[in-house]
């Protein structure tokens, strides 16, 4: 009887300094959780507060260079050409509605982030068994644009969201989509459409033909590897050309009809 007791005093006392190692090591674990939870936190805090301060600035001027500029010419060797900025209300309307239509359809309707869009590029990719369909909005492709670099990776996605979000708090939409037009990549050293117009055609905007305007904002899709003239074997960019093209000369040439015929 002794014996017996003695045995379970002795499974009793281990048991019991395995509970306290167990709890100790869950006080430990939670206390460093806590930490890291307070650096994310203040992470945050002064990422938003900097980012806020930039996009503030950013609502009345111009950005001189972005990261992905420099990047372009130092890393990269590509000579980067000053971008030759258009206001809003002077970049004709056929290639603001084509970019719109090709890009990000429900651009003045969203918050920076289209989920819908997300889950139908899920579905499209599967179907297709590559990544056809992308579902990054007008914002979102702005914020790698003039803040981040081409470096593909997750935590560049998450911080790429977050600057999204915020830019639709503090800049309009038309300011946003003002910069995306003048600050996207069309090219090895290109950026915004203006550019692009001269580099690949010779000419102005406003002198781009339905086909040049298609061929331009085709590429925007990977301007880097394909340009207005060389995207036949990309089965993505053609489908884009051919979209771009056929709906906006089925409606430039329907618009001339009609202007003829209030003419008359």
């Amino acid at each position: 009887m002794v014996q017996d007791l003695k045995m379970m005093y002795g499974r009793l006392k281990r048991w019991s300094k395995a509970t306290d190692y167990y709890l100790e090591s869950l006080n430990y674990k939670w206390a460093f959780t806590k930490k890291i939870i307070k650096v994310a936190i203040a992470l945050h805090i002064a990422f938003f507060a900097g980012m806020g301060g930039v996009l503030f600035y950013y609502s009345n001027h111009n950005p001189h260079i972005t990261p992905l500029m420099a990047f372009r010419w130092y890393v990269d060797g590509y000579k980067v050409k000053p971008v030759k900025f258009v206001p809003l209300k002077k970049i004709p309307d056929d290639i603001k509605k084509m970019v719109i239509s090709i890009e990000d359809y429900k651009f003045y309707r969203h918050n920076g982030i289209d989920i819908e869009a997300i889950k139908r590029a899920i579905v499209i990719n599967y179907k297709v068994g590559y990544k056809m369909y992308g579902a990054s909005t007008i914002t979102q492709q702005l914020s790698r644009t003039i803040f981040l670099l081409p470096v593909k990776n997750m935590i560049r996605k998450y911080v790429e969201l977050l600057i999204a979000l915020e830019m639709e708090m503090i800049l309009d939409k038309d300011r946003i989509f003002e910069l995306y037009l003048n600050y996207c990549e069309l090219g090895k050293g290109v950026f915004g459409i203006k550019n692009a117009s001269y580099y690949y055609f010779g000419k102005n905007i406003y002198k781009l033909s339905t086909d040049e305007k298609s061929r331009m904002l085709a590429i925007l899709a990977n301007p880097i590897r394909y340009s207005p003239y060389n995207f036949k074997n990309s089965k993505l960019i053609k489908n884009r050309y051919y979209i771009l093209k056929f709906r906006y000369y089925t409606y430039n040439k329907y618009r001339n009809m009609l202007q003829y015929a209030y003419h008359d």
